[in-house]
């Protein structure tokens, strides 16, 4: 478990305790970044839809939501999003394309996603780039009830800045995320698609590397697991947009 400053601790205690429902296991999301943030929240195939799929995180705020026993997902940071009164709208980084409220509906590559599955004995998390990146973000198990590697996963680093031209994505002349090779190429060497398929057949290239080098912990291609999957026993957990490094 990664230790927080004093202040960011008992300020993630008392969110949590102001969770959507007063029992069992949450997420929270909190916004350390200076900018306003538009958490997206895609469920696993038959699992519920936490928060409506998506809502509007001011710098410094957090929002904790009760966690479904067994529940599995993906949360990632949608930016410069622009929605009316009925929540109609679109984002210039990671839209849904379903307005504020995502219902169901994943982010549009590059994304920088966290991964959340609940276990009866064991939960999985991790931080992928594997979709790309947008911002920094890092989850991390708080009130680990066992065993487990309960540390943190994340990538602090801005890869927009650091982004080859042949991935950046750009809106009103900035990088607003960097695609990933499978996505900027398609090829099935980048893909593990094909004759790649598999972990025997694909390995790391130039690309990954390079997201790999600056976020050790986060996934940088499909067969990225050794380094990049977490696992904890009971605990709420912390998904930090813009974390500190």
């Amino acid at each position: 478990m990664a230790f927080f400053p004093g202040f960011l601790f008992f300020f993630f205690l008392q969110a949590a305790a102001g969770a959507e429902q007063s029992q069992g296991r949450t997420l929270t999301l909190y916004n350390a970044c200076a900018h306003t943030v538009w958490p997206g929240l895609q469920p696993g195939a038959g699992h519920p839809i936490l928060a409506a799929g998506g809502f509007e995180l001011a710098p410094g705020h957090s929002r904790s939501l009760a966690l479904p026993a067994a529940w599995s997902g993906r949360v990632w940071p949608r930016l410069d999003c622009t929605f009316d009164r009925a929540g109609l709208g679109r984002c210039a980084s990671a839209d849904c394309a379903a307005g504020l409220r995502c219902a169901g509906a994943g982010g549009v590559p590059p994304a920088t996603l966290a991964e959340l599955t609940l276990g009866p004995t064991q939960d999985f998390y991790d931080v992928s780039l594997v979709d790309g990146y947008n911002l920094g973000l890092a989850i991390e198990p708080v009130r680990p009830a066992g065993s487990g590697r309960c540390a943190r996963a994340g990538c602090a680093a801005d890869l927009n800045r650091r982004c080859p031209a042949g991935l950046a994505v750009r809106a009103a002349g900035q990088v607003v995320g960097c695609r990933s090779a499978c996505s900027a190429f398609g090829s099935d060497r980048f893909c593990c698609t094909g004759s790649f398929g598999g972990p025997q057949n694909c390995r790391p290239t130039s690309y990954s590397k390079m997201f790999k080098d600056a976020c050790p912990t986060a996934y940088s291609y499909a067969y990225d697991d050794p380094s990049s999957i977490l696992t904890c026993t009971g605990a709420d957990y912390l998904v930090t947009f813009c974390p500190h490094s």
